[in-house]
């Protein structure tokens, strides 16, 4: 079975555009480097995983409609075994080689690939893309960097295409606030950013 190649930038290029911990949302300085392909390769990724020197680029995308944002948890059948059981917020996944031949830049194609395979949206929407989340302080954030998407959506209607994402829907805002502790750490910090956004 051929291995997949996914989306990465070295760790150093992240940490010399300017290195921080949590959620950063000035984007424009980020993205220009970071999707610059002097900089960008694909690199398998069962190695990408276990190598702190590469982050590998994930978009991570919200669904809100008014006070409310889109949640699931998810179930064993989900790629990443770190982060079982845990509730979530964002939908999205790796950019791999297979997006290299779409309409779009290949980072659009794997979000496209991604929300395909995961959800259908039944709704109108607009999309803006709001920050960056890097994570040190947790083994998977380690080797990840989240590129945050807003999906605003006209009507509450998103449904999970993948059986592992449990308990999904729309939740209030406070009541995602509350109950933080049960998300994931990506989670935890847009809910924060949103909280505070809000």
């Amino acid at each position: 079975m051929s291995v997949e190649h996914v989306l990465v930038i070295p760790t150093e290029v992240f940490r010399e555009t300017g290195y921080f911990q949590g959620f950063c949302s000035d984007v424009q300085k980020y993205l220009q480097v970071i999707l610059d392909p002097q900089h960008a390769s694909y690199r398998p990724r069962p190695q990408m995983e276990e190598d702190p020197s590469w982050k590998q680029l994930i978009p991570y995308c919200i669904f809100r409609c008014g006070d409310s944002i889109f949640q699931y948890q998810r179930g064993s059948g989900q790629g990443e075994a770190r982060l079982h059981a845990k509730y979530s917020i964002g939908v999205g996944g790796h950019v791999s080689t297979e997006d290299l031949h779409g309409q779009q830049e290949p980072y659009l194609e794997g979000m496209r690939r991604e929300l395909e395979e995961e959800i259908s949206i039944e709704s109108g929407w607009t999309e803006e893309c709001v920050g960056l989340i890097n994570d040190d302080e947790t083994e998977v954030g380690r080797v990840h960097l989240g590129i945050v998407h807003i999906f605003d959506l006209d009507n509450p209607q998103v449904q999970p295409r993948e059986e592992s994402m449990n308990n999904s829907g729309f939740v209030q805002l406070t009541e995602l606030i509350e109950r933080v502790e049960e998300f994931e750490t990506w989670s935890r910090i847009c809910l924060k950013f949103l909280a505070e956004n809000s």
